[in-house]
């Protein structure tokens, strides 16, 4: 047994640092967004040196717009405006994007529950683009039917199930504010998270 605490360290390895970089292959690189380190580290140089030039073009780029901004970035301290004037919906930008594209037919969610028995298959289910949303619509319209539209507070009281993300994209459709409380939480839980 050694004597000293800095003889005992010498012989152990420790496995909180890891240094190894394992890169994609070329393969996955050529459909990538963003297909190389360097690539990455050019626009992270230009979002710090130029934030508003970039943010703008990645706006424009990556981005559905109903209406666009006027201006990028109003910075008064503490407070920062990000698109000023400009007006997009979430839930547009994360679903009818992909309609009538390549796209539509994708998983857009793969869900694996767990086993309803010991021995038996988890359930599975895989939502494309087009069918979430027209899940998404159907919840949308529901909410507006029981009176619930734009500024509207809104409360989800789901698990980790598809339905979840359904709710909350439904909710972002039509503009109402939600927020999302896990579905294992007690009464008490759930009440200190409303209040």
């Amino acid at each position: 047994m050694p004597k000293t605490k800095a003889a005992a360290t010498l012989n152990i390895t420790s496995m909180m640092q890891e240094d190894r970089v394992f890169g994609p292959s070329p393969e996955f690189s050529k459909l990538a967004h963003i297909k190389s380190m360097a690539q990455y580290r050019r626009m992270y140089k230009d979002s710090i040196e130029q934030p508003e030039v970039f943010w703008d073009e990645q706006a424009r780029k990556e981005l559905v717009w109903f209406k666009p901004w006027k201006k990028v970035l109003q910075w008064k301290l503490p407070d920062a405006k990000w698109f000023l004037g400009g007006k997009l919906n979430v839930s547009a930008n994360c679903l009818d994007r992909h309609l009538g594209t390549d796209n539509a037919n994708r998983a857009a969610i793969i869900w694996e529950g767990e086993p309803a028995a010991p021995g038996k298959p988890a359930e599975e289910r895989i939502l494309t683009y087009q069918g979430l949303h027209r899940e998404v619509c159907v919840f949308a319209n529901v909410l507006k039917r029981n009176g619930v539209g734009k500024g509207d507070r809104v409360m989800i009281y789901l698990p980790m199930v598809p339905e979840a993300a359904v709710a909350m994209l439904a909710c972002a459709r039509i503009g109402a504010v939600h927020s999302v409380i896990f579905g294992g939480f007690s009464a008490q839980s759930v009440a200190d998270r409303i209040f």
